[in-house]
């Protein structure tokens, strides 16, 4: 299956809220990440990919570059909202998206990537283990402020 990889633009975001909202179980609201995607447009960190299909759009991924002045840490990134569409999962479709970003990744002198994932992508973490990933010993914390 031919896909053709790239760099979203405004364009894109429906499509990606869409694909985001069916593989993820999601209610992101297509104007609200407009604005966003607008904010974030011209910082180079800030990298959404998609994957299209005759032209439709049936894979993303985000990939924020994070430039620290620790070592070993240095430059890193990390991927969230990796997804391809069910109908079209099982084509390699992932895995040419990983190859498009780890591309990215090197351009941005990154020494690891790192992503995030629910523990419940038992499918996705085998693509993830099966593309060089490695499950690192560590909780992933979060709270909830403000909103």
């Amino acid at each position: 299956m031919e896909v053709n990889l790239r760099i979203a633009t405004l364009e894109d975001v429906e499509g990606i809220i869409q694909l985001c909202n069916e593989c993820f179980s999601e209610d992101t609201d297509v104007e609200v990440a407009k604005c966003i995607f607008k904010e974030t447009e011209s910082n180079p960190n800030d990298i959404y990919v998609i994957g299209e299909v005759d032209g439709k759009i049936v894979a993303h991924a985000k990939v924020t570059i994070i430039k620290t002045m620790y070592n070993p840490m240095g430059t890193y990134s990390i991927l969230n909202h990796v997804c391809v569409k069910p109908d079209y999962r099982r084509h390699g479709i992932a895995t040419k998206m990983l190859d498009y970003i780890t591309n990215i990744c090197v351009e941005h002198h990154c020494n690891k990537m790192e992503l995030w994932s629910n523990n419940v992508r038992t499918a996705a973490h085998a693509c993830y283990y099966h593309y060089g990933f490695t499950l690192d010993d560590a909780g992933f914390f979060s709270k909830k402020i403000g909103v």
